[in-house]
């Protein structure tokens, strides 16, 4: 048992990581002190400082542990690296773990190259330009430069195996000097690969000049298809440099970052300025739980998002200070090798690009709630326009059935969930049915419901007598309403099962017209309309449309592992290679059925006797009370799919 105030007394007035679980053994939050002892105990004195939020994550706290550390700037790294692995519920989290691409420059070969990178690694041997916002934009710069400057992509080992192989198709396309056919010496290689660095790095004008004077000569020769060339890459390079503005005439790196918020959640939005041009920019989701004030947001989002990206910029210009601003200004240059300063402009040219990046967090935000507000129309209100029409308030999960088989064969059901109006995938079950024979939905339907329902109270009944969590597992989660694929025949079988399991459950019925067209909902022995166009009969539909999806997948994972029945099974010695020899030559089970007893002892695997045991079952010779079953074709028979009936 967890003595709170025993372990308070004995933490230790060091520098260190503080992990809080709740009574699931949970992490809920992790922080980082200069004093556990001091900054632990913060959290269970009573205080009128504490927010609604603090409170609330107090009261879920069961128990806590603690890890030492040498100084606060490990206990920081630590910090962000258990955040990163367990993503406690009550820390400011950054939604998007997003990955950035560089271009590296292989500077360390004779014959260098220019190839897409995901990560920055340190040898010494490359250097890296970006990071690019992305991947596209890295893979056309890269197609620009090698139509520009012929660098080679392919990973020979030169000069070793020049002359050893032909070269490549990027030689024949003029995209390659044929470096490996020693076609270019290292001398004129290193000279293209070093205006390629140059392009890199946004010095356009001299390459633009170039191509000017290019396109005209090639005009002025009536080289045309040579002046068309020149012209297109003419506009790719102005439509590069037109994206990389000016924003500085330091030729810093440095990334500018701010941040709007409200109530719930922030957007964090970051400009990437290398060499002093903006070369992209990026907006981050934050759930600002616990946050007091933007200084907390933006300080959780520098240690989560600069412990990701191996790109560490000479200076962040921030709209608020941090809280931790000198330990993570040391923790940041000792990722870059070099002094990282921490600005908050307060004036000038500064202030207004980070309130640039501030205008561009509040449109996003903004733009975001208007989305956010669509969806809870398509979901949430769309359950509760259901509720409103049946006359049931507090609708947040409901279970949808429906059952599939061909002709009665390999019957399967499905159960589809949707909680707060969105699918619930995770908790969607499939069922084989055992007791049903032939083409009976409604008993079919009788199994699926008393199976799902019977083994939900069971898991209930042992996780009480465990003292367990009834929210563990779909079965243990009963739905607040059922709907069933059909009207008062299906809804009447799903009410006798839950008066015979004795559970009070709300079901209503989907009811089609006669095109197989949604058209209301049977509730109490009832038929309620419900309006086409309105965002209730628009999710009554996505639910019927899923479960009826995700029955006809399972029939068909069944069929595909040769699992239905063909009628030529019904055929005494005709086994499965003859039925499969049969079906491919004639293609079909007509021209079967239409072969004379010379056609079918002339397809492979048959003779006499088998020829005559198949004509005489689709003929006058055919067993008596033999019928013509269902005519499916299996996958081994032709290679498709059998038509469902449901």
């Amino acid at each position: 048992m967890f003595d709170l105030e025993e372990e308070l007394k004995k933490l230790p007035a060091s520098p260190g990581v503080y992990l809080m679980h709740n009574n699931r053994d949970e992490i809920i939050y992790i922080g980082k002190a200069i004093s556990l002892k001091n900054r632990v105990r913060q959290y269970f004195q009573s205080s009128r400082n504490k927010t609604a939020k603090i409170e609330q994550m107090v009261s879920h706290i069961a128990w806590f542990e603690y890890i030492l550390t040498d100084s606060e700037l490990e206990a920081l790294v630590l910090e962000c690296n258990l955040i990163k692995e367990h993503r406690p519920r009550y820390n400011t989290m950054l939604k998007d773990d997003k990955s950035y691409p560089y271009i590296k420059a292989t500077m360390g070969e004779e014959f260098p190259r220019l190839l897409f990178a995901r990560d920055m690694k340190k040898d010494g041997r490359s250097k890296y330009f970006g990071p690019y916002t992305s991947a596209g934009a890295v893979k056309d710069t890269l197609d620009l430069i090698h139509k520009l400057y012929r660098i080679r992509t392919c990973s020979r080992s030169l000069p070793k195996d020049i002359g050893r192989d032909r070269p490549c198709l990027n030689y024949h396309i003029k995209q390659c000097d044929a470096p490996c056919q020693g076609y270019i010496t290292a001398q004129e290689y290193q000279a293209n690969f070093s205006q390629a660095l140059d392009f890199l790095n946004g010095r356009y004008d001299p390459l633009l000049k170039t191509l000017q004077e290019k396109m005209e000569n090639a005009s002025e020769n009536l080289d045309f298809e040579r002046a068309i060339e020149y012209r297109e890459l003419l506009n790719s390079v102005k439509q590069v440099a037109q994206k990389q503005k000016i924003t500085s005439s330091s030729m810093e790196d440095r990334d500018i970052v701010a941040m709007a918020r409200d109530e719930k959640d922030a957007v964090v939005q970051v400009f990437f300025i290398r060499e002093g041009k903006l070369i992209g920019r990026d907006h981050f989701h934050v759930s600002a739980a616990m946050a007091e004030n933007e200084g907390e947001i933006l300080d959780s989002f520098v240690k989560q998002f600069y412990a990701g990206t191996p790109f560490i910029p000479r200076e962040l210009w921030l709209q608020h200070p941090l809280a931790d601003e000198e330990v993570i200004s040391q923790w940041l240059s000792a990722k870059r090798g070099q002094k990282v300063r921490i600005v908050v402009p307060k004036k000038g040219e500064k202030e207004r690009l980070v309130e640039l990046a501030a205008r561009n967090a509040a449109l996003v935000l903004s733009q975001d709630k208007e989305r956010i507000k669509k969806e809870e129309l398509r979901t949430i209100g769309a359950m509760n326009q259901i509720g409103e029409l049946i006359g049931i308030g507090g609708i947040r999960r409901m279970e949808a059935f429906d059952i599939s088989n061909t002709s009665g064969i390999e019957s399967v059901g499905s159960m589809v969930v949707y909680e707060d109006g969105k699918p619930k995938r995770s908790d969607y079950r499939k069922f084989k049915i055992k007791t049903v024979q032939g083409p009976n939905d409604y008993a079919s339907m009788e199994e699926v419901l008393t199976r799902r329902f019977s083994h939900g109270m069971r898991e209930v009944r042992e996780l009480e007598e465990k003292g367990g969590d009834l929210n563990l597992g779909s079965f243990t989660r009963f739905p607040d309403l059922i709907m069933m694929d059909g009207g008062r025949g299906q809804v009447n079988i799903a009410l006798e099962v839950l008066d015979k399991l004795g559970l009070s459950i709300p079901v209503c019925g989907m009811v089609k017209d006669d095109s197989h067209r949604t058209r209301g909902l049977y509730y109490n022995n009832i038929e309620v309309p419900i309006d086409r166009h309105s965002e209730g009969f628009r999710l009554i539909t996505r639910i019927q449309d899923e479960a009826h999806r995700f029955a006809i997948e399972y029939h068909r994972s069944l069929r595909g592992k040769g699992q239905v029945k063909s009628i030529l099974d019904d055929i005494p010695g005709i086994g499965p290679a003859r039925r499969k020899a049969l079906m491919r030559h004639f293609k079909d089970i007509e021209s079967v059925r239409a072969a004379s007893v010379e056609e079918l002892e002339q397809a492979p695997q048959m003779n006499k006797r088998a020829a005559l045991a198949v004509y005489g079952f689709f003929h006058e010779d055919r067993p008596e009370g033999v019928q013509d079953g269902p005519q499916v074709k299996t996958q081994d028979d032709m290679g498709g799919s059998a038509q469902e009936s449901r």
